[in-house]
């Protein structure tokens, strides 16, 4: 059966420092985005992934990002199990660890 990984911030950030080619996937609702966002992204909520799976590219390293990390790892599970992506994160702590820990700039809610 196909998994996802947990991912900390700083290691996302040290991906995206190298110039690895991800997938940013924010489950999160678009009033959320409105707050703060990881740019650039992809934006799909949770209750629509299901529907519009066929959008993202299963060949494309995934990262899924919510709030907190918890809808984020329900999208990455469903991505990995259902709909077989090769490679597929959820961000520990969603955006708000990532605000935390790199980006104390970051609006926060």
């Amino acid at each position: 059966m196909a998994s996802y990984s947990e991912l900390s911030p700083a290691d996302l950030a040290a991906k995206l420092a190298a110039g690895e080619e991800l997938v940013l996937l924010d489950v999160r609702e678009a009033g959320e985005l409105e707050v703060c966002a990881l740019e650039p992204n992809v934006h799909v909520p949770l209750g629509e992934l299901a529907a519009r799976v066929d959008e993202l590219d299963p060949d494309r390293v995934t990262v899924c990002i919510c709030h907190h990390g918890i809808r984020s790892a329900r999208a990455a599970g469903f991505l990995a199990a259902r709909a077989e992506f090769s490679e597929v994160y959820n961000l520990s702590g969603g955006i708000d660890r990532w605000a935390a820990e790199r980006d104390p700039g970051m609006r926060r809610y």
